[in-house]
């Protein structure tokens, strides 16, 4: 280590009450999130480019937030935490212990999707192409609150931007003999969320796309995000038990790449 690494210590709380109780940072990063995605989605129901009548956003938001945070904490203990959840299912209740997982929330979004696409007889894919353009700006302030919390941190290096976070030491030990950390947060609020939301923002005005070939954006969408983590969990450390030599967040992006390609190479169905 050398002096020049910086020491992270940000506290988790924006506001904070108690040891245990405030405005944290992680809990007003999901807030924001759904706030732009739902200025989003009116942008684009009163410009013509959305089959969702802005009367509706409000119901539809509704139903991804239960998909998000269900989908999310589920996924966590079923992909990352199993023997935990075993030993103790209470755990699945103590939410101020934090705990998400990204695609237990993309499986429950999916949920979502299909119940209102059947509820309202709304296009699904469409509705996936809508969702995946906004999806990444949650990701990006999501994936900042994480380096501001101190957590998911990367891999051991001396490059000059890393950084020491305490927690990652054991306890008790001296935070000159804690090695400084990739700051991969970061690396994925830019290059899963900032890219990606730039990327996706720019085809949905400037193409045809979302009207032309529903699903291609949530295949784009897919595909990016998986290669975008793969690149990323190559600097992060991993924070569960390998699969077939390798991390859980890259064996689980495999399967979206599969089905990001097929929604992009797939033929829509002819308009009658």
């Amino acid at each position: 280590m050398t002096p020049h690494h910086w020491i992270h210590d940000w506290k988790p709380f924006l506001i904070q009450f108690s040891d245990t109780i405030g405005i944290r940072y992680y809990g007003l990063a999901y807030v924001l999130g759904f706030v732009g995605a739902a200025f989003l989605l009116v942008r684009y129901a009163r410009s013509g480019r959305s089959q969702l009548p802005e009367a509706q956003v409000g119901d539809f938001m509704a139903s991804l937030v239960v998909g998000v945070l269900l989908g999310g904490r589920l996924g966590y203990f079923l992909f990352y935490r199993f023997e935990e959840v075993v030993r103790n299912p209470l755990v699945l209740v103590r939410v101020w212990e934090g705990g998400m997982a990204f695609h237990g929330g993309l499986l429950g979004v999916l949920i979502a999707l299909v119940w209102y696409a059947r509820a309202r007889k709304l296009p699904f894919l469409h509705l996936g192409d809508l969702v995946c353009t906004v999806a990444p700006f949650g990701l990006m302030l999501g994936r900042i609150a994480n380096f501001i919390n101190g957590e998911l941190w990367g891999r051991v290096s001396m490059v000059r931007w890393a950084v020491i976070f305490p927690q990652s030491g054991s306890p008790g030990m001296p935070t000159e003999l804690i090695l400084p950390r990739h700051p991969s947060q970061l690396y994925e609020a830019t290059l899963e969320g900032l890219l990606l939301l730039v990327y996706l923002q720019l085809r949905l005005w400037r193409s045809s796309a979302i009207k032309d070939h529903p699903g291609r954006l949530a295949g784009e969408y897919l595909v990016g995000y998986a290669l975008a983590r793969v690149v990323c969990e190559l600097f992060r450390e991993p924070d569960a038990s390998l699969i077939m030599g390798l991390s859980r967040g890259t064996f689980y992006s495999l399967a979206m790449v599969v089905f990001g390609l097929f929604l992009i190479v797939r033929r829509p169905r002819a308009r009658s």
